[in-house]
């Protein structure tokens, strides 16, 4: 898995967060966006599964721990500000919690 240091990204632009873009590394469709804050970042590159910050619930949820539908990383890259992720995965089932495999999917137009 290729991987970065979280100690070189900027998480005080949105108190603590970075946006997360999930893509599929095989098809590069854009699955989902997500946010993740420190622990969120460190338990994903230990765990190679997707963990982001609920900012509904107020912690750490494994992107699949109720649906199954896991996220296995194959690389992570932060953008040039150093403020926002690109993570390339491996999805196991449907990304969107409606069933869809994007979460972008129903409002795609042709």
């Amino acid at each position: 898995m290729k991987t970065i240091d979280p100690d070189k990204l900027n998480f005080q632009k949105l108190d603590g967060l970075l946006p997360a873009i999930i893509q599929d590394s095989q098809t590069k469709a854009v699955l989902m966006l997500g946010f993740m804050n420190g622990a969120a970042l460190r338990q994903t590159i230990a765990t190679n599964q997707v963990t982001f910050w609920s900012r509904t619930r107020q912690k750490l949820w494994r992107k699949g721990e109720t649906s199954g539908n896991t996220l296995i990383v194959k690389s992570i890259t932060a953008d040039c500000d150093n403020d926002s992720l690109l993570i390339r995965v491996i999805p196991r089932g449907p990304s969107c919690h409606t069933g869809a495999d994007s979460c972008f999917e129903a409002n795609i137009k042709g």
